[in-house]
């Protein structure tokens, strides 16, 4: 066996011998010994990612990676980090208004037991559930041929747009919904109507929850790539327009590593996704921070 493999069996040994061990000596319960192993998993799978990805990307990070111009010897990443960067905020843009007021429709206005509310909320659901390959497919046939957008930025984003829908209706109306009615009351008996107590009480108390229903509605768009394969193309050339076909960065990492020429730039192009990612959480959790500061 290998020397990695022999590693995580010993570790493994020793988890569980330390574990017997406690339990023995009435110092570690069942519930608390497989929460820890349950936080000690998900914190080292992630470590364990980003560790892999960092050690086998950044040595082929160069200057020629971020050039203007792709050419076949740099393949450059720079028309795809653009690309990225205007996808995920005119879908978000999109998305965002229609799934937030959706959910204040659901919440706030509609009667409690209404089919309406059943219907819309089913239809979430259900959108929710379905692979991106058929969204791909959907925004191919109707927005790339039918509406004549062909494969172009346009596409792409109204596509992604009606995917990350669902989950920005969900995680909104689950916001809105853990706001105490006794703020509602409390604004109306001020003599506050319907819609000032939603948008200056309601909303700015729910705000957190509703940025990381977006955040990860941002996730979803970053990393997409069946959907976008379909609709946004997979040209290499810098975007002039929302009718011009280029490609993403999680595209981008795909057909490098699927041409098998260029994996290691791959990797690489795979480390800025990451770090974007990364910087994207950093700065929602910042702004979330600032709407719970203003909260209290």
């Amino acid at each position: 066996m290998s020397t990695k493999l022999w590693i995580l069996i010993i570790l493994a040994t020793i988890l569980i011998g330390t574990a017997i061990f406690l339990k023995s000596k009435n110092m570690l319960s069942p519930y608390r010994f497989f929460t820890t192993l349950s936080v000690i998993f998900t914190f080292g799978s992630l470590v364990l990612i980003v560790e892999y990805v960092l050690s086998k990307g950044l040595p082929y990070i160069k200057p020629s990676l971020f050039a203007m111009e792709y050419t076949s010897e740099n393949v450059s990443m720079l028309p795809a980090i653009i690309t990225t960067l205007i996808v995920v905020a005119l879908a978000i843009l999109v998305a965002a208004p229609i799934g937030v007021f959706t959910a204040i429709y659901l919440v706030e206005y509609a009667k409690s037991g209404s089919k309406v509310v059943e219907v819309i909320r089913l239809a979430a659901e259900t959108l929710q559930g379905i692979p991106s390959i058929v969204y791909g497919l959907f925004g191919m046939m109707f927005f790339s041929v039918w509406l004549g957008f062909g494969f172009s930025i346009l596409s792409g984003v109204c596509t992604v747009a009606i995917m990350i829908l669902p989950l920005i209706i969900r995680s909104t109306e689950e916001a809105l919904k853990a706001v105490n009615n006794s703020i509602r009351f409390a604004s109306f008996a001020l003599g506050a109507g319907k819609l000032r107590t939603i948008f200056k009480i309601v909303l700015p108390v729910a705000m957190p929850g509703i940025i990381s229903g977006i955040v990860l509605a941002t996730g979803r768009v970053v990393g997409e790539t069946a959907c976008l394969m379909f609709t946004l193309g997979t040209a290499t050339k810098m975007p002039t327009g929302l009718f011009s076909s280029s490609r993403t960065l999680a595209l981008h990492v795909y057909m490098l590593s699927s041409e098998g020429m260029h994996v290691g730039e791959a990797y690489a192009t795979a480390t800025v996704l990451l770090l974007i990612v990364l910087l994207i959480n950093f700065v929602s959790n910042k702004i979330a921070s600032k709407f719970m500061e203003v909260k209290s």
